[in-house]
Order: structure tokens, then sequence, then C-alpha cells
């Protein structure tokens, strides 16, 4: 059985042809993400409408190219780059008030495991952006 991530199973017809090429729904996978992170910040709300917004939402070849750049296809310029920078913001006692109250080991240890998050993204990301800049190429027949 494919997995969400198999990179080898067969898109099938439905997959890419709908009745009146309809925008199909979202599937079990990226619904049930999007509902298990329902009402844990108004923040997160506005994050999980976007993204449902941008599934859901009839896009062109343009809007397809720039979206799936600013995703993750742009170093630095990104929502991965973006979702790094926040958890550093939020692990940090400078930028985070609620921290202070921590006793300084343990502000210490969540602003150093923020920082790794981030060093590791950076690290990461460098990549999925090869094929998500080649998926948005590819649309354009680069």
């Amino acid at each position: 059985m494919a997995g969400p991530f198999d990179h080898d199973a067969p898109l099938a017809a439905a997959d890419v042809h709908t009745a009146d090429n309809a925008v199909p729904p979202l599937d079990e996978d990226l619904a049930g993400c999007l509902d298990d992170l329902a009402g844990v910040h108004p923040g997160i709300d506005l994050i999980r409408d976007g993204y449902r917004l941008l599934a859901t939402d009839r896009l062109d070849t343009d809007q397809t190219q720039t979206i799936l750049a600013t995703l993750a296809g742009s170093p630095g310029a990104d929502v991965t780059t973006l979702l790094a920078l926040l958890v550093q913001r939020l692990t940090n006692p400078d930028s985070n008030p609620c921290l202070r109250a921590l006793d300084p080991d343990a502000q210490k240890t969540v602003k150093h495991l923020g920082q790794v998050h981030a060093f590791e993204t950076a690290a990461f990301a460098t990549r999925p952006y090869e094929p998500v800049a080649e998926a948005s190429a590819a649309i354009d027949g680069i």
C-alpha cells in the first residue's frame, strides 16, 4: 500500500482529472493533519485556514510555481525558513517573556534547542529545495 510519501506510487487517473476538472477534496492525511491542529491557538488556526485554501483553491500555473517556491523552494525566503525563525523566537526568553519564569538552566536548554532546530532546519532545508525548485521549473517547461 502506498503511503503519503511513496514517490514510486503511480498517480491514479482520479488524482489528475476530475469531473469538470474540479479541484478534488483534501486527502485524508492532509485533512487529518489540519484537523489535528485545530484550536491550539488563533494563529495556528489562521495558518490552517491558509494551508486549506492553498490546497483547495483553483490555482493557475503561475500561482502554483510561486506557491511552491514560497513553501519550500527558495532558501531563506520561504515558509520553511519562517517556521524555523518562529521556533527560534518562541524558545528564546529574550523574545518570549513567559520563559523568563523558568529557572536559568531550563531557559538555556529551551533557547539552545530552538537554536538547534533552526540550525538543523537550515541544514536540512537545502535538500528539499532542489526537488521543489525543479517541480516549479517543470511547470514552466524549464
